[in-house]
């Protein structure tokens, strides 16, 4: 039952995919197993078993039998054990027999030897083998296991924590297909103030000729969607420069100072690949103003990589062909220090695509696509205001999944059609089934605001209504479409939109004689409306052409929590009572006119009822007989 805008953001498309070049076979590497260990330590210990000599153990005993009988020829007297070699002869071998005992404390040991003629010497234990073993070889094995485990479960970024000052920038290698200014619709002016940027990196000569020199940075704004990254690989593409890619959220990390080592490693790599691009995304993540809360008794570790970003961009020499260009939805969260002459010298607006930009957009992204003799991509774009290329590339993309749903050779009109319709007010709910009562209170309502949207002087033309339910909470929607692009909007304009907004709740009013909760968001809208033509667009008799509250921003989260209070509780009083009196004066406004116009109103609701979408020409039609 809510009426739905045409607000969309949605980042566009990556068509210049980072891919590393393919290794050759003697590159594989393989996956870290730890059976190479076990194996390892296996042949190993097979090494140092076959360099043992083999001895008999013999109890200590025993060996002063033989010491005793005088079979003993020869002895090393060591720390814990005594080795030696008997005069007996191995029966296998034919050699003479090793033994090993282990000693024990006999002051007589040596008189007996000398007693029977045992030639003996002493000697000290070599533990180098087993300290080696136990004290490095075991714990530092124990630490490598560990840490690959831990870096499999963190990801790329736990084995490469010893490179954590490098930065991650990703170039992209020139056997990609490359994207061009051809690929970016809808943007003309942007695009031409990125050609001198292009025609800089292959001939700086000719801008250094009579003296001036390219600018060191160029900053691209505009709303989400609208193809500022598609832009910054384009001007890659059409100079066949090296293009590095990075995000400011890529140079942030919890160890302070991590972020300023990687600006600085970035900025040495591109020196020496000049002429570059390096191209940093979402700018916004590390060139927030400077001066929010103090963090961990120093800097913060954001403050310290935007100051590192802003020392590279006054030391490199912009002659030898390196630019920086950024992107950002947020401008006005940057820091001052970054959009002064000399790092950001140029500013680019991107913004949303006019009704030939749309039809530029479309054809791009339906290009490959197997279009219908009745598709006009002129009907879609006037169908999508306010979209941006991202809005467009999902609605051509829905569109052909719809039709290979149904299984048909080509896309349709009817394709686009819910696509757009799936955009904009979600998923039709095919299991949420209206009983008979909620179905018919929905197509009043949804009737009241079509019929004063055909009533009110400046109302847009019902492209379609609806009463099938499409996303949360949505029970029907009205569609209107725009006969041309606006970029202002009067005061009769804005009082004829609340009027429309209020139709569904007038409606119910007077058909059923009490009201529903389906009216919430109508009223959430109608009322913001009347609070700007007050508080920001000076559009109030009583109040006079001024404006009141400041909206305030977070210099640490960057977001709008919030309007300065700059005025007094009377003022305040005052405001309230303006905005009441506009939606009261249209509340009335809109009564009459559906009381007037109730054989329509109840023509159209039974329309709608019985077939649950009616187009813009069956309203018309309905409107124009009655």
């Amino acid at each position: 039952m809510n009426k739905t805008d045409f607000k969309m953001g949605q980042k566009e498309p990556d068509l210049h995919i980072n891919k590393p070049p393919e290794k050759k076979i003697w590159q594989k590497q393989g996956p870290f197993s730890l059976w190479y260990f076990i194996i390892m330590f296996l042949l190993f210990y097979l090494f140092q078993s076959s360099l043992q000599i083999k001895r008999e153990e013999i109890p200590y005993s025993q060996f002063m039998q033989y010491l005793q009988a005088g079979q003993i020829a020869e002895c090393v007297i060591k720390q814990n054990i005594i080795v030696g070699t008997l005069k007996l002869m191995d029966q296998k071998t034919g050699k003479p027999r090793r033994f090993v005992t282990i000693r024990l404390r006999d002051a007589q040991l040596v008189k007996a030897l000398d007693q029977h003629g045992v030639k003996y010497t002493a000697a000290i234990e070599s533990h180098f083998l087993s300290n080696l073993i136990f004290t490095w070889i075991i714990p530092f094995g124990l630490i490598f296991l560990l840490w690959s485990y831990l870096g499999k479960k963190m990801g790329s970024a736990g084995m490469n924590f010893l490179n954590i000052g490098k930065n991650k920038a990703h170039i992209h290698v020139d056997n990609l297909p490359k994207v061009t200014f051809k690929d970016a619709a809808g943007v003309d002016e942007a695009k031409q103030e990125l050609r001198e940027v292009v025609e800089f990196l292959r001939n700086p000569e000719h801008f250094q000729r009579l003296g001036g020199h390219m600018p060191k940075g160029v900053l691209l704004t505009g709303p989400p969607g609208t193809g500022k990254t598609l832009l910054a690989r384009a001007v890659s593409g059409e100079a066949g420069v090296p293009f590095f890619n990075i995000s400011g959220s890529d140079f942030i990390e919890m160890f302070v100072g991590v972020g300023a080592a990687r600006v600085r490693d970035l900025f040495e790599q591109a020196r020496k690949k000049a002429p570059c691009i390096i191209f940093i995304d979402e700018l916004d993540a590390i060139g927030r103003q400077r001066g929010g809360p103090v963090v961990m008794g120093g800097h913060d570790e954001r403050e310290q990589t935007l100051n590192q970003l802003l020392v590279e961009m006054d030391g490199f020499d912009s002659s030898k062909g390196v630019v920086v260009l950024s992107a950002t939805n947020r401008p006005d969260v940057l820091d001052k220090a970054l959009l002064r002459p000399g790092r950001f010298d140029r500013q680019i607006v991107v913004d949303k695509p006019d009704l030939q930009g749309r039809i530029e957009i479309l054809k791009i992204h339906t290009r490959e696509l197997i279009l219908a003799p009745d598709v006009d991509l002129e009907i879609v774009a006037k169908r999508t205001p306010g979209f941006v290329g991202a809005d467009l590339a999902n609605v051509a993309n829905e569109a052909a999944i719809l039709a290979a749903r149904k299984n048909r050779d080509a896309i349709t009109t009817a394709d686009f059609e819910a696509a757009i319709d799936r955009v904009i007010a979600g998923p039709e709910k095919k299991k949420t089934t209206l009983g008979p009562e909620e179905k018919h209170r929905v197509s009043y309502h949804e009737s009241g605001h079509t019929l004063i949207a055909e009533l009110v002087p400046t109302g847009e033309p019902v492209h379609k209504v609806s009463i099938i339910p499409r996303g949360i909470g949505a029970l029907g929607y009205t569609l209107q479409l725009p006969e041309k692009e606006k970029f202002l909007a009067t005061k009769k304009e804005l009082m004829d939109q609340i009027a429309i907004l209020l139709g569904g709740r007038v409606a119910e009013e007077i058909i059923f004689g009490d009201v529903s909760t389906g009216a919430q968001n109508d009223l959430e809208r109608a009322s913001e409306v009347a609070r700007n033509m007050v508080c920001s667009y000076g559009m109030s008799e009583k109040m006079g052409p001024l404006t009141f509250g400041k909206k305030q921003t977070s210099l640490f989260l960057g977001t709008e929590y919030g309007q300065e209070k700059n005025y007094s509780e009377e003022t305040a009083k005052e405001i309230d009572a303006e905005v009441k009196k506009i939606i009261s004066t249209n509340y009335e406004r809109v009564k009459n006119l559906l009381e007037e116009n109730r054989p329509l109103l109840d023509a159209l609701a039974k329309k709608l009822e019985e077939k649950e979408v009616l187009s813009g020409e069956e309203v018309e039609g309905i409107v124009k007989q009655a």
